[in-house]
């Protein structure tokens, strides 16, 4: 089922994919073995566990990793053999701005960074509480000025969660009056269930509530709190929603349809395409938050990830 977001839209800026009955069989198990800790909020003393479940992606093993630091940001380069020495990815990992690490994200991002053949680049930018609401956003700016300098030519962003929020805010910083640099282009930006929204307003909240197998809006709530501490949820800086969107590169989203997240990312692309933005969001039927994980036991994990590179290889190429 494919629907636009305008009746007179000539592209289709939302796409729905029906669920695999195999993939059905999986997410249900996975239901089941999370339902006793949905909803339950962990503090930093999770760090390690999440890290842990990162770690255990499929790795590839076609990709190497070293690690760097760009902007005064430390991290780690993501190396599949076939790669071009003047273009990368520019790689914010999930966490609800609280957990994650670059090389715990070192699998996924290799799925992408292969797929794409360019290099990749995850930061370990500053985590919350410890670092509240902009010291991620900062971060962040500064590790794509670093790597604009770096004789980097073409630079696309790919995010997820948290990392999806601040991957689409940089794109906007990055396309405003905030030009970075004259010597990179940003060529699009791929985000994997962004937070669009610090506010917490989307009906999904209530809609997708039980279908979703992980998370409860009071328990977000508390994450996206740890992260703002007295900031403002509606600065552009903290939900990409209320950012300047003209001017964005192409923007790609990939959801699925049991998350409370989902109408982050519908809202998001509403607003994008009224802004004469290249958008587009792809809704995977049955999925919950975190899918693409499951590359080598979900089939729409490998689409997904498929249809990432494919558009990242495509964007490069126009660039050229």
């Amino acid at each position: 089922m494919r629907r636009s977001a305008t009746d007179n839209a000539s592209a289709e800026v939302v796409v729905v994919h029906p669920l695999d009955v195999e993939d059905a069989a999986i997410t249900a198990a996975m239901r089941a073995m999370a339902s006793s800790t949905k909803g339950v909020t962990r503090g930093i003393e999770a760090r390690g566990q999440f890290d842990a479940l990162m770690e255990s992606v499929l790795p590839r093993d076609d990709v190497t990793f070293q690690e760097d630091t760009l902007g005064g940001v430390p991290g780690l380069w993501v190396l599949p053999a076939d790669r071009r020495s003047d273009e990368a990815i520019l790689h914010l990992h999930a966490g609800w701005f609280n957990f994650g690490s670059a090389r715990a994200f070192r699998h996924l991002v290799g799925h992408i960074a292969a797929r794409a053949g360019a290099r990749a680049f995850i930061p370990d930018y500053r985590l919350a509480p410890e670092h509240p609401f902009p010291a991620a956003t900062d971060d962040v700016l500064a590790c794509y000025k670093g790597l604009a300098d770096k004789d980097v030519y073409r630079i696309a962003l790919t995010g997820d969660s948290a990392g999806g929020n601040l991957a689409l805010i940089l794109a906007s910083r990055v396309a405003g009056v905030e030009a970075v640099s004259n010597n990179a282009t940003l060529v699009g930006v791929v985000v994997l269930s962004p937070v669009t929204d610090l506010t917490l307003s989307g009906a999904s909240y209530e809609t997708r509530a039980e279908a979703d197998p992980f998370f409860t809006r009071a328990q977000v709530a508390e994450l996206v709190n740890s992260y703002l501490k007295t900031a403002d949820p509606k600065h552009p800086l903290a939900s990409p929603l209320q950012a300047r969107l003209s001017g964005m590169p192409p923007v790609r989203i990939h959801v699925g349809s049991d998350e409370v997240l989902l109408d982050d990312s519908l809202r998001y692309i509403e607003r994008a395409f009224a802004a004469g933005v290249d958008a587009r969001v792809d809704v995977w039927t049955g999925m919950p938050h975190g899918f693409a994980g499951g590359v080598g036991r979900l089939k729409a994990a490998a689409r997904t990830l498929d249809a990432i590179g494919t558009f990242l290889a495509v964007r490069r190429q126009a660039s050229a």
